[in-house]
């Protein structure tokens, strides 16, 4: 089993639609290992983007990301970076394939439901930014 870390976006908390994405990561073979909401500070968000800091989105990723409470999740599955990435779909939604959580909730590329670790590398620091080993329980 391997571990991936996943963020239910503003967008998506402030319509109530959490229990629906969390359903179809279970219905795609993910499970929930560790999920908490939170309400990010600018200052974890900057911290968390920072890859992202000189480019012209970053201040309007901050405000997005710290306008509503998140759900910070750790998933575990065979392989739960490239399956994740295969349930969320597309990073635009207009792109992501039918039955995906982009297709089916976002609202356009930046509000578009959720974000998920790109690699298992940024998986481990990604969970380690947001949660202790005591945490996460399998």
């Amino acid at each position: 089993m391997s571990l991936t870390f996943s963020i239910i976006k503003p967008d998506a908390t402030k319509r109530n639609i959490t229990g629906s994405i969390n359903e179809l990561i279970e219905k795609n073979g993910l499970r929930i290992i560790a999920q908490k909401r939170i309400k990010l500070t600018n200052k974890q968000a900057e911290q968390f983007y920072d890859v992202h800091n000189d480019k012209p989105f970053f201040r309007d990723l901050i405000e997005y990301m710290t306008s509503e409470p998140v759900v910070v999740q750790v998933l575990s599955s065979d392989n739960a970076v490239k399956k994740y990435r295969e349930v969320m779909g597309a990073t635009n939604p207009d792109n992501a394939a039918d039955g995906t959580i982009r297709k089916l909730f976002a609202l356009n590329v930046q509000e578009n439901s959720v974000h998920g670790s790109d690699s298992e590398e940024n998986a481990k620091k990604e969970i380690e930014f947001f949660f202790n080993e005591n945490e996460i329980v399998g």
